[in-house]
């Protein structure tokens, strides 16, 4: 077959299987759209998954008229200029296709209000086809509408699955953007029912509202810095991390990432305290130059490349390490029956020393270079062992393991093969 130029309207449909994979994609990227208007409040509407409509209104700085037909476009944008620029990126959106991409295949339109103009107007775009820049009635910010994903590409619409896993898609996707921006107020509807509604806050109330009041209970404060990057959030302490699916967050100058850097630094944190069928549970936020970090690898943008990874995983590691040790010596010496279902009346005072009977800062070394200990094994008085473990488990009966010069019985013979050895007399006076 000779080589061909594709037509636009192909090279446009490839560059959207790469970009728009279902709607939840859809939704990031709309809802990067907004953040990087600076947006304060966003609203989305979802029906049917995704696939009937989806509807994100922010009160952000709008898109000046002239600008709207551009913003359709592919390979449009405000956010870079210079080459140069990619090596630097400050925004959560920077290659101009996400908009042309959903423009391909969807029902597209676009209202929008810039900042310092007396009135709105509107584009709409159908299958890649652009139409007229009218008047539109807008209070401010934009609202973009995306309607019948995927109408002019049924054999893309056929894979995608039940409204129930498209859904929870949706809601994956929305859930990482406002946990990565608590600064920003969101809500969520589908199919008519409110699903979210959250305000403006801190990290903690938003992690709160979103993951619930069970993780920030459980969970370990982890705040460091070296120089330029910095870390902050919260880790779930060993004795409360989950078998069942994982709730693992970690963002990178405010965009959620699965980078495998990061994710071994945070197992090593937890490798010498959690049981092997168990998984870290975080939200932390990583902070750092955006000149020392890449997020230009992937179409998806949720892979990053660190210029100095070494030192990253170092930080990463010693800072969720410190903090799960910090918290372990802080926790009361009860709460070690309690994870044992055991009510504390019913408990031996336990505490908090070695068996060499340290001082007490020599303890507090000791439980910040052995985090484990700390958190497990809060260590009890001389004399007590015994009493803890009858309360545990009741009386036991004592069993001599010493043979016959203590229990008077002769040692069991051990036949093989059918044969067995001759009995043993037993000695005389």
């Amino acid at each position: 077959m000779p080589i061909r130029l594709l037509s636009s309207e192909v090279a446009s449909q490839i560059a959207a299987g790469e970009v728009i994979e279902r709607p939840a994609s859809v939704v990031k990227e709309l809802l990067e759209n907004s953040l990087d208007a600076g947006a304060r409040s966003i609203t989305i509407t979802i029906e049917e998954a995704g696939k009937k409509l989806i509807e994100v209104a922010d009160d952000g700085s709008g898109i000046p008229s002239a600008e709207l037909e551009l913003a359709v476009t592919r390979h449009a944008t405000s956010k870079l200029v210079h080459s140069d620029d990619l090596f630097s990126i400050s925004t959560l959106g920077f290659r101009g296709e996400a908009l042309a991409s959903i423009a391909a295949v969807a029902r597209v339109a676009i209202a929008s209000r810039a900042v310092g103009k007396p009135h709105a107007w509107r584009i709409e775009v159908e299958g890649g086809t652009i139409g007229a820049v009218a008047p539109a009635a807008l209070a401010a910010g934009t609202t973009v509408t995306i309607e019948e994903l995927y109408f002019n590409t049924p054999a893309r619409r056929k894979f995608l699955r039940t409204e129930a896993t498209e859904w929870a898609h949706c809601d994956e996707a929305f859930r990482r953007i406002a946990l990565a921006h608590p600064e920003v107020a969101f809500s969520l509807t589908h199919n008519g029912r409110a699903q979210v509604r959250v305000q403006a806050g801190g990290r903690r109330s938003r992690v709160e509202a979103l993951l619930g009041d069970a993780f920030v209970l459980h969970a370990a404060a982890v705040d460091a810095d070296a120089g330029d990057v910095r870390m902050s959030g919260l880790a779930v302490r060993p004795a409360y991390a989950a078998e069942g699916p994982l709730t693992q967050y970690i963002f990178v100058n405010g965009r959620f990432v699965r980078d495998r850097v990061l994710s071994h630094a945070l197992r090593e944190a937890y490798r010498d305290i959690l049981h092997h069928d168990r998984q870290p549970a975080y939200a932390l936020w990583l902070t750092l130059d955006p000149r020392r970090v890449d997020v230009n690898v992937h179409p998806q943008k949720t892979e990053v490349r660190f210029r100095d990874s070494g030192a990253i995983h170092q930080f990463v590691r010693h800072a969720v390490e410190r903090a799960l040790a910090a918290n372990a010596a802080e926790q009361p010496a009860v709460s070690a029956a309690e994870r044992l279902g055991i009510a504390a009346a019913q408990m031996p005072p336990l505490v908090a020393t070695d068996n060499l009977g340290a001082s007490g800062q020599q303890r507090q070394d000791a439980n910040h270079s052995n985090p484990f200990t700390a958190q497990r094994g809060l260590m009890l008085a001389a004399g007590e062992p015994a009493a803890f473990y009858r309360q545990l488990f009741g009386e036991r009966t004592a069993v001599a393991r010493t043979g016959p010069a203590r229990s008077g019985r002769l040692p069991s013979r051990v036949c093989r093969n059918g044969a067995c050895p001759p009995r043993p007399t037993r000695q005389s006076g």
